[in-house]
């Protein structure tokens, strides 16, 4: 049963979007990072899909699910039990990369009845200091109100983002209706939620099986962390994927899905 604390924050719970593939087999939940969306792990979802039941999740104020000035951590668990209520998931497997994976954290931590086995990528259960600050001052002077291409986004996003693709992957979270160009994510709630999602997730340690896999090239996961990690996950295992940075499961997609698959006890497929 989910801890005093997820249990008062359940009827704040927002109805997440999600995408489902597979038709039978264990549940695995997929969680983005920040300003992503589901369809991020995509390339996952397909490996695991022949074999697993496998929901692609849009977190809130993200991808297609609500919006919302609320936004911690445990708020964010639990939606994902309100979601495995949804989907009538007792319990499932979780993969979360960066704010995912803290996500999948603070769920494991309080209700681990509802995680099977847990994997966390390029992350680790510490508190960050504050380190998108580029990103938000980009968003903060974009005008999409001004906008008449896409390519004039990239522009003013270049001014403050050097690497092109982290200047593609917020694109990504860009579209165009009628009334013009809009943000997926809510760039208002991530702004002023910030400092709650670096916080470090808490609760009881969890005894199910958890890995950590960390990009080589990717600061996020340092040995300083390793106490943290041992403590509140005594059962866990560690994995590093040569020449990577923090996007990891992008960067190195069959390294990726292959750790995950085989931590998931999952036979190799066609797709791998």
């Amino acid at each position: 049963m989910a801890d005093e604390g997820l249990r008062r924050r359940l009827p704040r719970a927002l109805p997440l979007h999600c995408a489902k593939q597979g038709e039978s087999g264990d549940w695995v939940l997929l969680l983005h990072g920040l300003f992503g969306a589901g369809d991020n792990l995509g390339a996952l979802a397909r490996v695991l899909a022949p074999h697993c039941r496998v929901v692609l999740v849009d977190l809130r104020n993200h991808g297609r699910s609500p919006h919302s000035a609320e936004m911690d951590l445990p708020l964010l668990a639990a939606d994902i039990i309100a979601l495995q209520d949804r989907l009538r998931i007792p319990a499932s497997a979780i993969v979360g990369h960066s704010l995912g994976g803290k996500v999948a954290m603070e769920l494991a931590l309080n209700a681990p009845e509802r995680v099977t086995r847990a994997v966390f990528a390029d992350i680790a259960p510490v508190r960050y200091a504050p380190h998108h600050q580029a990103i938000f001052a980009a968003l903060e002077n974009l005008d999409l109100a001004a906008l008449t291409r896409r390519g004039d986004a990239e522009a003013v996003l270049a001014q403050f983002i050097a690497e092109p693709a982290v200047r593609q992957f917020l694109l990504k979270s860009l579209y165009r209706d009628d009334s013009g160009f809009h943000w997926r994510f809510n760039p208002d709630a991530l702004r002023s939620c910030y400092p709650a999602l670096g916080a470090a997730p808490e609760g009881q340690p969890f005894e199910g099986p958890a890995l950590f896999i960390k990009g080589e090239l990717s600061d996020y996961i340092e040995p300083a962390h390793r106490a943290a990690i041992s403590s509140l996950f005594p059962h866990f295992q560690f994995k590093m994927i040569a020449g990577t940075g923090h996007w990891l499961h992008a960067e190195r997609p069959v390294a990726f899905n292959r750790l995950v698959r085989q931590f998931l006890g999952i036979p190799r497929g066609d797709i791998d």
